[in-house]
């Protein structure tokens, strides 16, 4: 056994205890009991000192610097890039405070349920607070003397830095906001009305999550109050949600979810259960869920489609044609909710969510001030004033379980896939006439071929350019997103 054998063994074991602790996370989500909350918080604290303490092991260091690596290949090679930069990031971190950052944000996930469900952000406030100041030393400890949400930007988006961000949500901000705003002056397509059997909508959405290629056989479509995608390999759930008046919310979720999970499960196998075998980065697998659900699943071709299928399986339900369909899947619609937000508003919240986190981990916002500043900042942006706290500062779980630096990934992955789809497109010149007829073999074996079955091989922004030929640039999507809204709203 060489060093790089022994340290690969000793990695698999890790990974497979880390996708037992997201199995952990997948039940809490979906079928714990809610008075588990507090045991759950101790179960999580107690394998992530373990999956700490592994990689932190003084063994990972001693066969990282006993490897040759060039005796590895490519593939060795990037699997050591990923062990040593996991390896840097963790021996930074003390194993008392990663235990207690996973206590706190799991019991952290209750609280603000519980406050969401009452619209009571003071009852959130103080665990929040204590999230924050865990989540600063973390940050603190990463940056080592650098940028504070630089370091935990990278642990989603490698080889970005929040100054990349500024300059490419810089761009792309002022034509949204132009966009939407010649939108809210034109003749608005007919929106889809009525009430939807949500029994009706799991079947037809477990037909959608088929339709887009995600294999049932290691997968399954549960409930979840936040759609999410969770898992590897072969072992690859996900999540959606129903609504009586709004059936595109469970289509949509479901198509979405169905494009992280059929990145998961498009990795090349000979990388199971290492660090290859996930998806290299959140604004990556953003990319994914985002060309599934809105430049496949939005499209004209495809919701042809989809009205035949409503109508099959709801019957008659007011939208007279197609193109009638079309308009409603794509509406523009005053909202708060960024889950529920169309293609054109959509990353306006996510630019709102970006500066504030950025604002509370630097010190400059307070919790106490965040409402307050999150109310600000939506009516500038949205134009009206938010309602209630469900639907404005708590309506998402990401920093009550202090996923800082996760956020603008949302927004970069909306850009790499305008990236994606138009190398796609271009690749693909009858894929209108395939999405037409529900086939999407073609498009989804497009982008399991150019992206997906490398997993962790190359780094992010390298993935995209081997992908579509350009560095990534928010251009393609404003294109992409000026086209397709002056057709519908006759601009």
């Amino acid at each position: 056994m060489t060093a790089y054998d022994d340290l690969m063994a000793f990695t698999r074991e890790t990974t497979a205890l880390g996708e037992i602790a997201g199995r952990l996370g997948w039940d809490q989500e979906t079928m714990m009991p809610k008075g588990a909350a507090p045991q759950r918080g101790e179960e999580m604290a107690a394998i992530e000192g373990v999956l700490h303490g592994r990689r932190t092991d003084p063994r990972v260091g001693d066969w990282l610097a006993a490897i040759d690596t060039s005796t590895i290949g490519d593939v060795g090679k990037a699997q050591v890039r990923h062990i040593q930069r996991s390896f840097d990031r963790a021996s930074k971190v003390p194993a008392d405070l990663a235990a207690t950052i996973a206590r706190v944000t799991s019991t952290a996930q209750g609280t603000w349920a519980a406050a969401r469900e009452d619209d009571d952000v003071a009852a959130f406030a103080p665990t929040f607070e204590e999230v924050i100041n865990l989540k600063r030393q973390e940050g603190e400890a990463l940056a080592a003397g650098g940028d504070v949400y630089d370091a935990m930007l990278a642990d989603y988006e490698p080889g970005t830095t929040a100054a990349d961000l500024e300059a490419m949500f810089g761009a792309l901000r002022p034509e949204l906001t132009a966009l939407r705003a010649a939108i809210r002056d034109a003749d608005a397509p007919a929106p889809l009305e009525g009430t939807f059997d949500t029994g009706k909508q799991m079947k037809l959405t477990r037909h959608l999550a088929k339709t887009f290629g995600y294999d049932m056989s290691h997968g399954r479509v549960d409930k979840a109050v936040h759609p999410f995608s969770s898992g590897s390999g072969l072992d690859v759930r996900i999540t959606t949600r129903t609504n009586e008046a709004d059936p595109f919310n469970c289509f949509y979720s479901t198509i979405h979810e169905v494009g992280h999970a059929c990145y998961e499960q498009g990795i090349d196998r000979d990388y199971l259960l290492t660090p290859l075998g996930n998806g290299v980065s959140m604004g990556v697998h953003e990319s994914q869920s985002r060309i599934y659900e809105n430049q496949m699943g939005r499209s004209r071709a495809f919701t042809s489609w989809l009205y035949a299928e409503m109508r099959e399986t709801f019957g008659d339900f007011g939208i007279p044609d197609a193109e009638a369909f079309y308009g409603a899947v794509n509406r523009v619609n005053d909202g708060y909710i960024r889950t529920e937000a169309d293609e054109v508003q959509y990353n306006l919240h996510v630019l709102l969510r970006f500066d504030l986190e950025r604002a509370l981990m630097a010190g400059d916002l307070q919790v106490g001030d965040l409402e307050a500043a999150w109310n600000d900042r939506f009516e500038a942006d949205f134009g009206y004033k938010v309602d209630k706290a469900s639907n404005g500062v708590l309506q998402d779980v990401h920093w009550p379980v202090g996923l800082f630096g996760y956020f603008p990934t949302y927004s970069l992955g909306n850009v790499y896939a305008g990236c994606l789809n138009e190398a796609m497109r271009e690749a693909i010149p009858e894929l209108d006439e395939q999405l037409a007829q529900g086939d999407t073999a073609r498009a989804t074996g497009w982008l399991q071929n150019n992206v997906q079955k490398h997993g962790g091989l190359y780094e992010p922004r390298e993935v995209i350019e081997k992908a579509s030929g350009r560095t990534p640039d928010p251009q393609p999507l404003i294109k992409y997103l000026k086209a397709k809204f002056s057709d519908i709203y006759k601009l």
